[in-house]
C-alpha cells in the first residue's frame, strides 16, 4: 500500500471535541503539522472526518 501524506491546514480552534482528538490521533496539534500515515479503511475514515482541516497528497 502506499503512503499519504496529512497536512493540517487550518486551525483545531473551535472544532468539536471528536474532530480535534481524531485530528491528535493522526500526529497533528498545529496548523503545519504533516504526517505521513499508511493509506487504508482506517486512516480515510480519520481524513473524511477532519477532511475540510486537512490537504492530502500522495507520498
Amino acid at each position: 500500500m502506499a503512503d499519504i501524506k496529512i497536512k493540517l491546514k487550518k486551525s483545531l480552534i473551535g472544532s468539536k471535541k471528536d474532530q480535534i482528538a481524531t485530528a491528535h490521533s493522526l500526529g497533528l496539534r498545529n496548523v503545519g503539522n504533516v504526517t505521513v500515515q499508511p493509506n487504508n479503511d482506517q486512516t480515510q475514515g480519520k481524513i473524511k472526518k477532519i477532511s475540510h482541516l486537512v490537504q492530502i497528497e500522495e507520498a
